[in-house]
């Protein structure tokens, strides 16, 4: 369903990311770990579309990124580290525009919005202005809008940010039952416990080079480290 072939990524002298190969299957949930400024965030904007790589090649469900950008891009649903809102909209009016943007069917739009703002427990709130949100509900909004069009693909960056204990517990839910419908999850976190316990496998991405690849308990026998958390796994190998 993902494809990354030798994906490069250079900013002048900068090797951002280097000859990244990754493949995951339908309804599968992958977790990106990795240092700040180890390349995922890079990574995450070149499967989106948004940048451009270098070297390499971004395939989404058997689509060409480079060739097919709009083809591709139609399967993705994408959730950015830093994700812009045009906060004089109300939640409902962003729904719209992002519904707009990826061509879903005026019949069936507002049932399909209210019926993700309700999972997402903002349906309430959903004719307030956006500026009136806290900054976990502009984040569950964000993923909301990202799901409308039921995406082959969900590329998300860091979406635990600002959730407090229960909406992290609601996403993970939302992320699993994704996943068990076929959705493809590529999920980038700083939390290691939430790739712990959610991913099928996790990649360790360190100095744009990927690392270490596999289940945790893979990884933790590469670490030669079977009894410890993800954490001390994950230091151990970024060190070595």
């Amino acid at each position: 369903m993902i494809e990354l072939k030798d994906l490069s990524k250079r900013y002048g002298k900068t090797l951002a990311v280097d000859r990244l190969n990754l493949s995951l299957q339908r309804g599968e949930i992958f977790g990106f770990i990795g240092p700040n400024g180890a390349g995922k965030t890079t990574t995450i904007r070149m499967m989106g579309g948004i940048l451009a790589p270098t070297a390499g090649a971004v395939t989404i469900d058997g689509i060409s990124m480079a060739d097919h950008p709009q083809e591709a891009k139609k399967r993705i649903g994408f959730i950015p580290d830093r994700p812009y809102l045009y906060e004089k909209l109300t939640g409902m009016e962003f729904m719209r525009f992002s519904a707009d943007l990826y061509s879903v069917n005026d019949g069936i739009f507002v049932e399909k919005a209210q019926e993700i703002l309700r999972q997402f427990g903002l349906f309430e709130w959903s004719h307030d202005l956006i500026e009136a949100y806290s900054h976990g509900m502009k984040q569950c909004l964000i993923i909301s809008a990202a799901l409308l069009h039921e995406p082959l693909v969900l590329i998300v960056d860091e979406p635990m940010v600002g959730l407090d204990p229960a909406a992290i517990k609601m996403v993970k839910d939302i992320l699993k039952n994704l996943a068990r419908s076929g959705t493809t999850v590529f999920m980038s976190t700083h939390t290691l416990k939430v790739a712990e316990d959610l991913c099928d496998r996790i990649g360790i991405i360190h100095r744009g080079s990927l690392i270490a690849l596999g289940t945790t308990k893979e990884l933790k026998r590469a670490a030669r480290f079977q009894d410890a958390d993800l954490e001390a796994v994950f230091l151990r190998l970024t060190e070595e």
